[in-house]
């Protein structure tokens, strides 16, 4: 047998395989029961007890996907007593990404950590898969089911290359992340479950087992939308977050009022021990037409709304903020292959009110994730909830809200 047909029938088989994998997983959703969270979550977001972010307006739902098209799925997965993680899924578009990519790009604030896929992304200034989050130490088993995913997709079956794009922070406080309990019905479901609307925040998906600035952490979302004279762009940000430092809320030192924070116990006892360690995964999405060049721009301002908030940047905290625009005219469609292309986008000066939509969503985001987030024990460890109540009184004194 010829090597060339000898490639094209081990590829076949692993084709077929890889659509039995599909198969197996979709009926294994149908009684899927990896510990969704039912139970209603009554806590407040930022904005329900009066906090403002910055001067623009918020989307209508004031999440990502008031980008439209954009789409979020979570699977949460919580088994007794020491499994705390899971799987949020962020699809740019709910078309096959593979044939229809859209522009993306990486910027990297603090790089200890595993961001799979980013030289690529880099390199080509494009996103071909689902963005997916879950644990530190479930990354690659993560990254093998969205490349499982795609090949399996109509249309796909000559892909023979595949760039998933999968980040991470490290649940392994309340979580026992060495178990590596993520599997690939878990990514299918996340993604399968994808929808646009009301986002879920807090303990859900890859925020389940996440701590923040000592508080639980955990999923959240935001956005802005800029006026018509500005071009009526929408910017929405989802944010993994699982970082510490001194909290910071619209300028209140709520981290210092409540006694909790980076070096609290340090200062006062003259301990070194690094209590600020963890990460943050920030995706962005906007509807704007903006290239990978402009993209990585935009991301790299995230991390002035995550400074708002008091990030202490720590050496352990890998911090990634990951962009695409979901502008159908500028999408990359591997169906046509001309050597040129003719686009329209924002031009350098435009981008201004575009930076200022993103660091606001981020901040109100990271606020978010935190409001949202209930107390939870795993792993023998029990993480408090931001207590709402003090919250508000710090708030009020400090005039941040009335």
């Amino acid at each position: 047998m010829r090597f060339s047909n000898l490639v094209d029938q081990i590829w076949a088989n692993n084709f077929f395989i890889a659509r039995g994998f599909v198969v197996l997983a979709a009926l294994l959703l149908a009684g899927f029961v990896s510990a969704q969270t039912t139970s209603s979550n009554t806590r407040p977001r930022a904005s329900d007890v009066g906090l403002k972010v910055g001067i623009l307006p918020t989307g209508p739902l004031n999440a990502i996907t008031d980008v439209v098209g954009v789409e979020v799925g979570h699977a949460t997965i919580i088994n007794g007593d020491k499994v705390r993680t899971g799987v949020t899924a962020v699809l740019p578009h709910p078309g096959n990404l593979y044939r229809d990519k859209v522009p993306g790009a990486i910027f990297v604030g603090n790089g200890f950590g595993k961001l799979t896929g980013s030289t690529q992304v880099d390199e080509m200034g494009e996103i071909e898969t689902p963005i997916v989050l879950t644990n530190t130490a479930s990354v690659p088993r993560v990254a093998d089911a969205v490349t499982t995913y795609i090949l399996a997709l109509p249309g796909n079956e000559n892909v023979l290359s595949v760039n998933p794009v999968v980040g991470e922070t490290n649940d392994g406080y309340l979580n026992d992340i060495r178990g590596r309990h993520i599997t690939l019905e878990d990514v299918f479901a996340a993604i399968k479950q994808a929808k646009t609307g009301a986002v879920e925040e807090g303990n859900v998906g890859a925020g389940t087992g996440t701590v923040a600035f000592g508080w639980k952490g955990g999923i959240g979302t935001s956005s802005r939308k800029l006026p018509q004279n500005l071009g009526g762009y929408t910017v929405g940000v989802l944010v993994q977050t699982n970082f510490g430092g001194v909290l910071s809320i619209a300028g209140a030192p709520v981290g210092q009022e409540l006694g909790q924070y980076y070096l609290h116990k340090e200062l006062q006892q003259g301990s070194a021990k690094d209590n600020a360690d963890g990460s943050s995964m920030i995706i962005i999405a906007t509807d704007a037409p903006v290239d990978g060049r402009n993209l990585r721009r935009l991301a790299a301002r995230a991390w002035l709304g995550m400074a708002r908030t008091g990030s202490a940047a720590s050496n352990g905290s890998g911090d990634y903020a990951i962009a695409f625009s979901t502008a159908p005219q500028i999408r990359i469609h591997t169906s046509e292959k001309p050597p040129t292309r003719h686009l329209e986008l924002l031009t350098n000066d435009a981008m201004s009110p575009l930076f200022l939509a993103v660091i606001e969503a981020t901040e109100e985001a990271i606020y978010n994730s935190m409001f949202r987030a209930t107390t939870m024990s795993g792993n023998g460890h029990t993480i408090e909830a931001l207590p709402i109540d003090k919250t508000t009184e710090i708030l009020r004194r400090h005039r941040a809200i009335k």
